[in-house]
This record gives structure tokens, sequence and C-alpha cells, in this order.
């Protein structure tokens, strides 16, 4: 008897083989684009490594890039093993040098990457770009070990590729609830008073702990092993990128970060070696036409975690 989820499980698990008409929707390169029209608001399944040469030079404003950490992880079909850490710091840089190319002179990048790896990555990207920033963000969950600490943080790196770029810090101020109002000739000083509660919109850290974690019964969440938040990519995509610009993920697994720049008035364009998690980006692009929400951000507010 096949297995059943519960009414609230809205996990996205889609077999590949009821998958057909997703997977039709995605397309293979095999050889080099003059321009974007072909390939903008498109996945494309294959090799990065590969058809990172097939795009147009300077072409992507943002570069959103999640790689597999330096760790054994089965990814569907594939199994990506850990390697020497100097095996690893030449996989980085193979595919660093693939995509630089493709990023505009006022581009940003942004790099995931667990505490082990961002010691190599951090290193290998200010090689190719102008390092910005290490954000760090708090995971949420995270297994427990008897002779170590919980890894409970992952880290994102910010580059760019000169010393103009966008980063547009109204779109992700940080709302916080005001304690101790202070005012000055019966004024709020530098906060606002609403029928919601006071509260002052300050600037972003490089210190996230408001993001949760996909689980089974938000509509985001998909059975892909490493899945990031899709408020996560929001700060990353509204801070660094404007409406109808080009975001770009050479490592799209099911999709999160096309599925957000959708939501958020952008251009996507995606590459995705496994076909099973194309099916699942464009079963989750097909329904981003008619839902626009992004769990824990409404009205150009990113709220506290699991609100």
């Amino acid at each position: 008897m096949p297995d059943t989820k519960a009414s609230r499980n809205k996990t996205i698990d889609t077999p590949l083989s009821e998958g057909a008409a997703y997977l039709s929707r995605c397309i293979t390169l095999t050889q080099r684009q003059q321009d974007l029209s072909a390939v903008t608001d498109k996945t494309i399944n294959g090799n990065t490594l590969e058809v990172c040469g097939f795009l147009p030079a300077k072409s992507v404003d943002l570069i959103i890039a999640d790689p597999p950490y330096n760790l054994t992880k089965n990814f569907n079909s594939t199994t990506f093993s850990k390697k020497k850490s100097s095996d690893y710091e030449e996989y980085t840089r193979q595919w660093i040098s693939r995509i630089k190319p493709i990023l505009k002179d006022n581009g940003s990048i942004y790099v995931c990457c667990d505490w082990e790896s961002s010691l190599i990555i951090g290193r290998v990207l200010g090689e190719f770009f102008h390092v910005q920033n290490r954000i760090t963000w708090q995971r949420e969950k995270g297994r427990g070990a008897k002779a170590n600490w919980k890894n409970g943080m992952e880290d994102i790196w910010f580059a760019t590729n000169g010393s103009e770029y966008t980063f547009n810090l109204e779109a992700v101020k940080i709302r916080k609830k005001v304690i101790a109002p202070y005012r000055v000739n019966g004024k709020p000083k530098d906060w606002t008073e609403s029928e919601n509660g006071n509260y002052r919109d300050t600037c972003p850290s490089n210190f996230w702990d408001d993001i949760t974690i996909p689980f089974w019964s938000m509509p985001e969440n998909t059975a892909h092993p490493t899945q990031k938040p899709e408020k996560l990519i929001a700060k990353i995509i509204l801070a660094s990128s404007n409406e109808n610009d080009i975001v770009f993920d050479p490592f799209l697994g099911s999709g999160t970060t096309s599925v957000v720049a959708k939501k958020l008035g952008r251009h996507y364009i995606g590459i995705e070696l496994d076909p099973q998690y194309c099916v699942w980006a464009e079963q989750r692009l097909e329904s981003a036409e008619i839902n626009k929400e992004i769990q824990g951000f409404s009205s150009g507010v990113f709220k506290e975690r699991n609100s």
C-alpha cells in the first residue's frame, strides 16, 4: 500500500516519472549564446562547469551560489564525496573561474558554505572578486555531537566585481520592537509609534538570526537535502539587485533562487545537473505565478523567526 502524506504536509516530492511536463520546460545548452534571450527565466539542465562557457560575458547582475559543501552527501542520482582540502580548493577555483566572466562589472556574488568550506571559499573568492563581508546565519536546526559543539551556523560570503555595486539598504532594514521609547519634546526619537506597537527600522548586520529552515508544512519545502529558505535568498536579492535585473544561480537545486527572483520582480537563470531537482524547481516556479508570498516577509518587512 503506497505511503500517503499527512494533509498538512506540503513537501514537494513529485517523482521524475510524474514530472515530464515540468522537465520539458527546462532547456539544455550546447553552443555559445550571443545574448540572454534564450535562457532568461529558464532552468538549464546541465553541468555548471560546461554550461557557463556558453553564456555571454558580463550579462548577469547578481550571482547566488550554493555549491556542494565539502561533505559526503547524496544528491538524488549523484554523490558528492568529501575531498582533501587541496582538492576542494581546486574544485572551488574551477567553478568560480567559470562564473566570473558572466558577472557585470557592477555585479555582486554571494556564496553559501558551512564553517569548514568557508575557510576555503572565502580565500578563493578573494582571488577573483572584492570580498565585502561574511554573513553568518543561524540554522535553528542541527545535529548534536558528543565530543564537539552542535553546528548551528552557516556562512555566506558577499563579494563584488568592483567598488561600484548595488546595495539597497532600505529594502533590508530590520524592524525591531522598541521596549524603552525615548522622546524629545513629546515626539518619538528615531522610532515609530503605531497601533501595532512601537518599532524602529535598523540597519541589518552580518548575523542573521531570523531565518526559519523549510519544514514539512511550509509550501516552499521540497525533498532536496540542502534547500535554502526563501526568506534567506530574499534578503540577498532585495539588497543586491533591482527589479528586472538578472539573478543567476549556478547550483540551482530545487529552485529557491529562481522562485524568489520571480516573486520579487527579477529575471532568473538557473543551472541544475539533476533532472529530478529541475522538476521541483519548475513546479515551484509554476506556483509562484499565483502565490507571491515569502514566508517571514510581508509588506516590505522581514518578520521574526517562525512568524
